[in-house]
């Protein structure tokens, strides 16, 4: 019995041993056929790499962990705007025909600056905007046409400024008053012009238009042919009928004959001189207007402008507006006096 004993416990010893080498079997081939792939024999062709056992399991077991979708950046809270950004300068900014609106900033380091160069002025010292009007002209910093300034606080960094006159250009400084009456400037501002409290007086378009097409289409439009007149010719007799009866708005023309004076032949100065009258209105766009008793036509939102030549004397231009059902009907007379000299 002990003899049997002893065969089954070498028979299962073989066994355990067979199987522990099958278990390290492939990891030994997978480092040896590594090593042969990294160290091929001279004129020897690499041999295949013979399947390691268990390669396909591990490698699936390694994907789980791996997935190729991009990784979101983690959101932010947004952050409040700096109060201040460490630079010296001002801005303006028109709120309407009445108010501008400026805010500004000055560092530190300026103020020390400040401090060094006025010394004891600096404490008794106000800070001050001071307002120019810079209307129609370019600003060098002392041709305004007039400024005034408006008193602020010791820790104001922005200000509404009452200016108290619509369509005008404007421009600011922030400084400093000191005692004696000088005006130091720390930042200069941009120029803004606050709009006007009205309508605007513009009723024309202006269209930009070669001169050529200009002459051509003019010239079509008051019977000088097809052709463009543009020549020396043309020009002679828009000298003798420049803004006479012939060249006035084609629809609605005022009585009466322009100022001429006569020359001498001899002489090839000239100088003419005239006027004209532009009349604009609105009303329904269902109307029926009419302008010296002639019916006129109406754009679409009801508006309407025409131009007239206007002579020396009394013109009288009544316009009469009807509504679309002929119940009610206002007129307005225009009445215009000219008189050269």
């Amino acid at each position: 019995m002990a003899a049997i004993r002893n065969i089954k416990n070498r028979v299962k010893s073989i066994i355990r041993a067979k199987k522990q080498s099958v278990a390290r079997k492939p990891v030994r081939l997978l480092k040896t056929r590594v090593k042969a792939a990294r160290l091929p024999k001279a004129g020897v062709p690499a041999a295949a790499p013979a399947p390691v056992f268990g390669a396909q399991e591990l490698a699936i077991e390694n994907m789980k962990y791996y997935t190729s979708a991009p990784v979101k950046a983690r959101r932010q809270m947004p952050q409040e705007l700096s109060n201040a950004y460490g630079k010296d300068g001002i801005v303006l900014i028109a709120r309407d025909p009445w108010w501008l609106y400026t805010f500004w900033e000055v560092t530190r380091e300026t103020y020390d600056k400040l401090r060094n160069d006025l010394g004891e002025h600096l404490h008794s010292a106000r800070r001050v905007l001071r307002v120019y009007d810079v209307s129609n002209i370019i600003f060098n910093g002392s041709n305004a046409n007039r400024f005034f300034d408006v008193f602020v606080h010791h820790d104001s960094l922005n200000w509404y400024i009452d200016t108290g006159g619509p369509g005008r250009s404007w421009c600011v400084d922030f400084g400093l008053l000191l005692s004696d009456g000088r005006f130091i400037t720390i930042v200069r501002s941009n120029t803004v012009t606050t709009p006007i409290d009205g309508p605007s007086w513009i009723t024309d378009e202006e269209w930009m238009i070669p001169e050529e097409m200009f002459a051509r289409l003019y010239g079509m439009g008051f019977g000088f042919g097809k052709s463009s007149p543009v020549g020396k010719a043309w020009q002679e007799r828009m000298k003798r009928e420049l803004f006479s009866g012939v060249l006035a708005s084609p629809g609605i023309t005022s009585v009466g004959s322009p100022t001429k004076k006569r020359f001498p032949k001899d002489r090839k100065f000239w100088l003419i001189v005239n006027t004209e009258l532009i009349v604009y209105g609105a009303t329904e766009p269902d109307a029926k207007v009419t302008v010296q008793g002639r019916p006129i036509r109406l754009r679409p939102d009801g508006t309407f402008s025409l131009r007239f030549a206007l002579p020396d004397g009394k013109q009288v231009i009544p316009v009469k507006g009807v509504s679309a059902d002929e119940v009610d009907e206002i007129t307005v007379t225009p009445i215009v006096t000219r008189e050269t000299r």
